[in-house]
């Protein structure tokens, strides 16, 4: 969400008490905001709004993980204010970003309906850029993968609110709710519109710097919109064909840029786009496996070939361990950390191994404490405790790692 962790330590558990935010870095964090929105005007002091509705929207979600209900409800009230002053000013009404965020907002306190209410007066004000218009496909994106996460099965999904979005998105006219079906024939329309859309996309070559990036952010909004509707509408592997395919042209873009330096080839923000590209690939194959039955070894070549090329993205290292704590042997994932350690400096490989093999050690733990409560085993489980304090080990020495307090904190936290 654009924050590192000020003030809140989440990934150690103190007891059964999962470490909040604190006092302090809330006040200091707080403090900033209020300060800094004084001095900006304009662009920033809009951007500075969504940093910091991302900001409140982040601790919603600590209490939805930590499953506090009344800490939620008072957290949800203080962020739905701050939005709704957001919105008012005259400079924000129209800032479709803001409106995502708040529509997202209501969406994570339950509250399904007024955050559809939210999403169709945004589409309605939004105008007519179809897809041509970044915030608008992005908005719409959002949108329909809400929609889609209450889906139990992708049977009879042709005729859910997420087609009824993803289709209105091509058609250029004023937004229309949804009223209950969506015709066979927008569908078509709209799965033509998307191909189109995407062709000119891919074969086109920005003129200044600041049009490459806003090309870029809009094909990644372009590519998920797409895929999502393909997969609706026709299935998964509909769906991971357009991925594959955007994917292919973007390496392409990206290695002409690397001989040609110093050319405008191609996409500029490339790796970013790129990364963005998959980690939507590999979250609707996620979401796809648990609707329904799908082998896991396309996601998993797909994580592994990602972690190769981006081994400090959070979000895919998280994808990897969950996925990694369904099979019994610990063998293939620990080989790939070791090698993807060793081809880079980034400590975030370092940090989700150390996670994997605690989880691990926890998992054997409660077996061997099955039934006779809290009584530790007998049979302490040393090889784990051992393996893990040799990653520790290694981790502090690299360069990156002797200077992460957060790396010697867990570290100490296991020692004890």
């Amino acid at each position: 969400s654009g924050f590192n962790s000020i003030g809140h330590m989440d990934t150690m558990s103190r007891g059964r008490h999962q470490i909040g935010h604190y006092k302090e870095g809330e006040e200091f964090i707080q403090n900033v905001f209020h300060v800094l929105s004084q001095i900006f005007t304009g662009k920033e002091k809009s951007n500075l709004a969504i940093c910091w509705l991302q900001y409140e929207i982040s601790k919603v979600i600590q209490c939805l993980q930590a499953k506090k209900k009344k800490k939620l409800k008072a957290q949800g009230r203080k962020s739905k204010k701050l939005a709704k002053n957001f919105l008012k000013a005259p400079d924000n009404r129209n800032n479709l970003s803001l409106w995502k965020l708040y529509a997202y907002l209501e969406w994570l306190l339950g509250n399904t309906d007024d955050s559809r209410k939210v999403f169709d007066t945004a589409l309605c004000t939004a105008g007519t850029g179809g897809l041509k218009s970044a915030q608008l496909c992005s908005l719409s994106l959002l949108y329909a993968q809400l929609e889609v996460e209450l889906l139990e099965s992708t049977e009879g999904a042709v005729m859910s609110r997420a087609v009824h979005v993803l289709t209105k998105l091509t058609e250029n006219g004023p937004y229309v709710p949804y009223s209950g079906q969506v015709l066979p024939m927008n569908v078509l329309k709209a799965r033509k519109a998307y191909e189109h859309a995407l062709q000119d996309y891919l074969s086109k070559t920005p003129v200044s710097d600041q049009d490459q990036v806003k090309d870029s952010d809009q094909l990644v909004n372009l590519v998920g919109c797409y895929a999502l509707f393909q997969y609706l509408t026709v299935g998964i592997d509909a769906a991971v064909l357009i991925y594959t395919q955007a994917s292919e042209k973007l390496e392409v873009s990206g290695s002409q840029k690397c001989e040609n330096t110093g050319e405008n080839f191609g996409i500029l923000n490339f790796p970013t786009a790129l990364e963005a590209v998959t980690l939507l690939h590999t979250n609707l194959l996620r979401f796809h496996m648990k609707i329904s039955v799908y082998p896991l070894n396309p996601l998993r070549e797909a994580l592994t070939e990602a972690l190769k090329r981006y081994p400090s993205n959070q979000s895919l290292w998280r994808s990897y361990i969950h996925i990694q704590r369904k099979s019994h042997s610990a063998s293939k994932a620990r080989r790939f950390f070791d090698s993807v350690t060793k081809s880079t400096n980034s400590l975030e490989p370092w940090l989700f191994a150390i996670q994997a093999e605690q989880m691990r050690k926890k998992l054997t733990e409660k077996v061997q404490r099955a039934d006779v409560g809290e009584i530790h085993c007998t049979i302490p489980e040393t090889g784990l405790t051992n393996r893990i304090v040799a990653l520790f080990e290694h981790a502090v020495q690299s360069e990156s790692g002797s200077h992460c307090p957060l790396l010697w904190r867990m570290y100490l936290n296991f020692m004890v």
